[in-house]
């Protein structure tokens, strides 16, 4: 539990209104983590007083009192000792999140600079762009613009990737890698992954590089178990961090194709990464507080457990598609590819479900004090998106339904 002596105090100025300083705030683990107390962090204080909708959008997604509080930490040299103490202490953890002993990288960037820096690294001849959604069709348009012989393996919108046509593409022999993403955050599709990865042992030489952006840490994940090649994710889905800090590990063999790739650049150069890691440091300056934020990320999710989280997050998602057959709506994704970290309800995108005005739904809810999704690129508006990832619970999804139910009274 957090340990915290606070004060209301008046703050000079025109602004006379009570504002909260935390004199003192220090986790349990603060020390060993090497974690400052936030003595003073009137700016923190500010963020609290400020009229806030709670997100259920798929992200960014709500960010915990106690996460903020970790990234409002002051900073250290990002080269010094501190650092490097900070970077070393959570590398146990990350690995046996991921499951796996390769090195975990933290890169300050978008998940999208790591998803075009594997396409600079790792593609050499072509590479199979597996899409299924706005975001996995998105790939399809940075691999071009990074000058690399894609192709496109489509399927309509809220299916799945399956492995059979994979198969058949890979078959041909033009490939040497392939992106995926296992939980397409536009349609709600949480694609089979452990059946594409299976395809690994057939086709060793292809890389097989994989978007976990809003399933990572809320999903059991076995990276060294499914032997592919690359995995990352985005600081601001289901990690419930900030958004600026991707998340990724590679493989062996991924990083020593990347040693041979000379257009590979440097800011996304995975052999840098490796370089840097060895060292507990990061090729270039990092957001420091996004590391603090993730060292106390990591304490939640391993004081919960991974098995609970993962568990929580099912049971979550069950929750709201429960709630939107209550309400006569059927879900976007085809039926047992739903996704464990947000519900995409289908609003007329597809045949036999109910339609509501979803702008006037947003703003019923939002006016109760909640933010949801309207949809996402072609299916916006004949979609909405309901976030359960992150620090969410039993009773705060409960309160998020109650504010829909009274808002569905008023459509």
């Amino acid at each position: 539990a957090m340990k915290s002596n606070a004060n209301h105090v008046r703050t000079p100025g025109a602004d006379s209104r009570p504002r909260l300083r935390f004199l003192e705030v220090r986790s349990p683990a603060a020390g060993r983590l090497g974690l400052p107390s936030a003595s003073g962090c009137e700016n923190f204080a500010a963020i609290l007083f400020m009229a806030h909708v709670k997100l259920h959008i798929p992200g960014p997604v709500e960010v915990s009192e106690k996460t903020f509080r970790a990234f409002c930490s002051p900073m250290i040299g990002h080269r010094g000792q501190g650092f490097k103490d900070l970077y070393a202490s959570i590398q146990p953890r990350l690995q046996e999140l991921l499951y796996t002993r390769q090195s975990v990288y933290l890169s300050t960037s978008s998940a999208w600079g790591v998803m075009e820096g594997a396409v600079r690294n790792l593609v050499h001849k072509k590479v199979l762009n597996c899409m299924c959604g706005a975001f996995s069709d998105k790939w399809n348009d940075v691999s071009k613009r990074c000058g690399k012989e894609a192709e496109a393996l489509q399927v309509p919108w809220g299916s799945p990737i399956r492995a059979d046509e994979v198969d058949r593409r890979l078959a041909t022999g033009q490939f040497d890698a392939l992106t995926f993403i296992h939980n397409e955050t536009s349609t709600g599709v949480m694609s089979p992954l452990a059946e594409l990865a299976a395809l690994k042992a057939k086709y060793p030489d292809v890389m097989f590089i994989i978007d976990s952006v809003s399933s990572m840490s809320a999903v059991k994940i076995e990276f060294d178990a499914l032997g592919i090649d690359v995995l990352l994710a985005g600081s601001q889905k289901a990690f419930a961090l900030p958004p600026g800090l991707t998340v990724f590990t590679c493989s062996p063999a991924a990083l020593a194709k990347a040693a041979t790739a000379k257009d590979r650049g440097y800011y996304f150069d995975l052999v840098e990464f490796q370089k840097n890691a060895a060292l507990s440091m990061t090729p270039s300056t990092p957001s420091i507080g996004h590391v603090y934020a993730l060292a106390s990320k990591l304490e939640d999710i391993f004081a919960e457990g991974l098995d609970a989280r993962f568990a929580r997050h099912a049971k979550l998602a069950r929750m709201t598609r429960d709630w939107a057959a209550r309400h006569g709506f059927n879900l976007f994704p085809d039926k047992g590819f739903e996704s464990m970290t947000l519900t995409c309800v289908n609003n007329g995108a597809k045949p036999g479900s109910r339609i509501v005005d979803v702008p006037k739904l947003q703003k019923l809810v939002k006016d109760q004090g909640f933010l949801i999704d309207g949809g996402y690129g072609k299916i916006k508006g004949a979609t909405f998106r309901i976030s359960n990832m992150g620090d969410e619970t039993e009773s705060s999804m409960q309160a998020l339904h109650a504010a829909l139910d009274q808002a569905m009274q008023q459509l």
